[in-house]
C-alpha cells in the first residue's frame, strides 16, 4: 500500500468515524428527548415534537452541555425530580444504545 493510499485511508476512515458519530449523537438525542418526554407527561406527536425540540438543542454548541441545560431546565420548570447524575447517565446510556442501533442496522 502505497503512502497515498494509506492518506486516502486515513481519510476516509476518518470521515466515516465523524459521520457515525453525528448520527449517534442525533439518535442519542431523539432517544433522550423520548425519555425525557414521558417524564414531563408528553405522549404522541407531543413527544416527538419535544425530542425534535432536543435535537435542535445540540445545535446551539459544541459538546452535550446544550443539551443538558435544556432538559435540566425542562426538567426544573415542569418540577420532575430527576438528579443531574440521572441525566448525564441516561445521556451516557442512550448513546450506547444509540451506536448499538446505528451498527446492528448496517
Amino acid at each position: 500500500m502505497s503512502m497515498e493510499d494509506r492518506k486516502n485511508a486515513a481519510e476516509n476512515k476518518y470521515a466515516h468515524d465523524a459521520e457515525v458519530k453525528f448520527r449517534a449523537e442525533a439518535r442519542r438525542n431523539k432517544l433522550l428527548g423520548l425519555w425525557a418526554a414521558e417524564k414531563l407527561g408528553k405522549t404522541g406527536e407531543e413527544a416527538e415534537a419535544y425530542a425534535k425540540e432536543v435535537i435542535v438543542a445540540d445545535f446551539h454548541e459544541a459538546g452535550d452541555e446544550d443539551v443538558f441545560r435544556k432538559i435540566r431546565a425542562d426538567f426544573d420548570a415542569a418540577g420532575v425530580d430527576k438528579s443531574d447524575h440521572r441525566i448525564r447517565r441516561t445521556m451516557e446510556e442512550l448513546m450506547i444504545e444509540a451506536i448499538r442501533q446505528i451498527e446492528s442496522a448496517t
